[in-house]
């Protein structure tokens, strides 16, 4: 077998030149995509943390209650905050829900568009869907290398790594609610002379709504599953104190921090678990 091993492909060294020539060739490129990324984050961070922290608390529940037309959730949500208050833990709660909806912005912003082209166009979806596969089932320590390569250190490279590693949920959601639309609607609709994008935004979108905020609500999921792993590239958050738990070996900060991971994604996942009349 040591023939097998001596002619090994050399895929880590053509990964290497790939990534080494897309850095030489498109550098200005990654530089422009850099500042967006990190003015959009700014912008949210500032929006965030300029009111006080109980005006943030009341426009959350507020939202929560136009979602959810019920006062257990709001009152949930406050809760919810309130402890993260009394951790101590508000400025990097809100750092990581600005990388979370960084991600939901830029996810969103790529996957709806790219979902309904592909569940127009079968033989597109089916080109892409390995490539979909690959980007869900790469350990997203790999993304990292090259989000440092191309962002350096800090929150962009963190919101890079979580888009590449998210946007194929609302992009598959999304394609299965366009995919779904009754036959019956589109044939009514055509019936009475719509136009292909009547029939889109009345129609199948309409139809779709349910997957479509099924996907939005996945990408803040899984957005929120990267901030650990995006503090490994210095971007802050809740993500920071879990990793120096990790390196200092302190079971307190670990599972206080942590905790508040899970109170901050319980509260997200029952702000948009919106029912469907």
């Amino acid at each position: 077998m040591d023939w097998l091993t001596e002619n090994k492909i050399p895929i880590g060294d053509w990964a290497e030149t790939i990534f080494d020539w897309l850095n030489d060739s498109l550098g200005f490129f990654f530089d422009w995509l850099s500042e967006v990324m990190e003015a959009l984050i700014d912008g949210i961070l500032w929006v965030l943390e300029t009111p006080h922290p109980l005006i943030v608390i009341a426009a959350f529940a507020t939202l929560t209650w136009v979602l959810q037309r019920n006062w257990k959730t709001p009152l949930f949500v406050v809760l919810g905050f309130l402890f993260i208050l009394n951790q101590d833990y508000w400025e990097e709660t809100l750092e990581s829900l600005t990388l979370v909806l960084s991600a939901c912005v830029v996810c969103m912003g790529i996957g709806v568009p790219i979902g309904i082209a592909a569940a127009h166009r079968p033989r597109l979806y089916q080109a892409m869907a390995p490539v979909l596969d690959l980007m869900q089932t790469l350990p997203t320590f790999v993304y990292l290398i090259p989000a440092i390569v191309f962002f350096g250190i800090g929150m962009v490279p963190g919101l890079i790594a979580t888009v590449i590693f998210v946007v194929p949920a609302p992009i598959r959601l999304t394609h299965l609610g366009i995919s779904s639309t009754p036959t019956a609607l589109l044939e009514a609709a055509e019936a009475f002379g719509a136009t292909k994008r009547q029939v889109l935004f009345k129609v199948e979108l309409p139809s779709a709504l349910p997957q479509i905020m099924t996907g939005l609500n996945q990408t803040i999921m899984l957005s929120l599953s990267m901030v650990v792993i995006a503090a490994l590239v210095g971007a802050s958050g809740l993500g920071v104190p879990v990793v120096r738990a990790l390196n200092t070996v302190n079971t307190s900060l670990g599972f206080e921090s942590g905790f508040v991971i899970v109170v901050v994604a319980i509260m997200l996942d029952r702000m948009l678990r919106v029912k469907q009349k």
